[in-house]
């Protein structure tokens, strides 16, 4: 993520903290409001962010989405922008917060390069046994849906599915799920990264 995006999400923040009220007397109301001060900046109302290098969170499962605040939270991901802001939302909002962006339809992107996506197509769905690369879809499921445990793949940002596996394979992601696809990411070539991304992002 460039330093630009991080400014404008962290100032973004803070203007909302500071010029909302508080949430805590919100009622029924208090969700979306935390949605529109704290998090629709960056991820869209409808969790469907327009930045190329913020995910898009709509239609992600809940179980997923809640593990990923935690995990900003107690530092075992790592984000300089998530890192800040996780701590500032209750721990008690988190579930409903998670459940909020899991009701959002998602949206995908546009096939730019259908040469890649073919590529990325075989790769994602049936991987490559001579080189011991498993398919993707074993885990995130053949239509790119995710599960609780793997997040949804369909739809998201090319830019942001490049870089996420670039970290993998260069080991800046080192929390104790990241193993896995550390290990996958250095089988693929950075071609190949693309083509899958190429391909996931018009799901």
């Amino acid at each position: 993520m460039s330093e630009s995006v991080k400014t404008f999400c962290r100032t973004t923040l803070m203007l909302g903290l500071l010029s909302g009220a508080s949430t805590m007397a919100l009622g029924a109301d208090k969700i979306p409001a935390i949605i529109e001060q704290v998090c629709a900046a960056c991820h869209g109302l409808d969790g469907n962010s327009v930045i190329p290098t913020i995910p898009k969170l709509a239609g992600r499962h809940p179980e997923y989405l809640l593990r990923e605040l935690r995990d900003f939270v107690a530092g075992t991901r790592k984000s300089d922008v998530m890192g800040a802001i996780g701590p500032t939302i209750d721990a008690g909002d988190m579930k409903d917060i998670a459940a909020y962006f899991a009701r959002q339809t998602p949206t995908s992107e546009k096939i730019t390069d259908a040469a890649a996506a073919a590529v990325g197509e075989k790769i994602f769905q049936d991987g490559n046994e001579e080189r011991g690369l498993p398919a993707c879809a074993g885990c995130h499921e053949p239509d790119g849906a995710g599960t609780k445990r793997f997040p949804r793949l369909a739809g998201q940002h090319r830019e942001y599915l490049v870089e996420q596996m670039m970290k993998f394979r260069n080991d800046v992601h080192t929390n104790p799920g990241a193993r896995f696809m550390r290990t996958v990411a250095k089988r693929l070539t950075e071609d190949e990264i693309r083509a899958v991304a190429e391909y996931m992002s018009a799901k």
